[in-house]
């Protein structure tokens, strides 16, 4: 499962204990040009969609062999669906960043709502989800982008109530749930709406996340 956005399951370069220093220095190089890949692939993908990109235009961006895709990838599918959960969960970070310096609930959610909705990350990750239920051998990538999601997540919002003394109407883990199901659905929304995309649903979406959290107590 892609669970870390630069770790990632590259075939083992390494030819035997007595060449250990050589072929440690293969497999760092082998783990930089699969980084490269992912990174020239998430731009492509990104702007062109999957089927607006090919192999070959992707290694030629990449200065790598369209060979090599298949080493380490495999098939187009495979690097388009780790790309986007590389990205996403880069994003993650990105949202994490851009609340810790609210001052209120409403600032804080807000930024979190925002951040993720202006990035592309987001929607490319929304087709990896799709592109997974024609092609289920590549689920468990998208789920463990899931999994670090809600992870992540929980434990971003734990220590944010923690350090402001704020107070939510449910689990850290289901404010984290409920924020990447919520954001999910609306950047659907807006790729479908293009243009007219009405910005209510964005204010609708950091109302309903800003609902879990509780109002101070008035001084006494």
């Amino acid at each position: 499962m892609l669970l870390d956005p630069d770790t990632s399951s590259c075939p083992d370069d390494r030819t035997g204990v007595s060449e250990r220093g050589a072929s440690q220095g293969v497999y760092a190089a082998g783990k930089e040009t699969r980084r490269d890949i992912l990174e020239v692939a998430s731009s492509l993908f990104r702007e062109r969609g999957l089927a607006g990109v090919t192999k070959p235009d992707i290694a030629k961006a990449a200065g790598v062999f369209p060979s090599q895709l298949g080493y380490y990838f495999g098939t187009k599918e495979a690097l388009f669906v780790e790309a986007a959960c590389r990205d996403v969960l880069h994003l993650a970070a990105d949202v994490e960043r851009a609340a810790a310096g609210t001052r209120t609930p409403r600032t804080y959610v807000r930024a979190l709502v925002r951040t993720a909705l202006s990035s592309p990350s987001l929607l490319f990750f929304a087709e990896a989800v799709l592109l997974v239920r024609t092609r289920p051998e590549l689920a468990a990538g998208v789920r463990g982008a899931f999994g670090r999601l809600y992870d992540e997540g929980e434990r971003a919002v734990a220590e944010n109530l923690i350090r402001r003394g704020w107070h939510i109407r449910a689990s850290a883990a289901a404010e984290a749930r409920g924020f990447w199901a919520a954001v999910l659905g609306v950047c659907l929304e807006q790729a479908a709406f293009g243009a007219s995309f009405s910005p209510a649903s964005t204010e609708a979406t950091v109302d309903l996340v800003l609902n879990l959290y509780e109002s101070p107590a008035p001084p006494d």
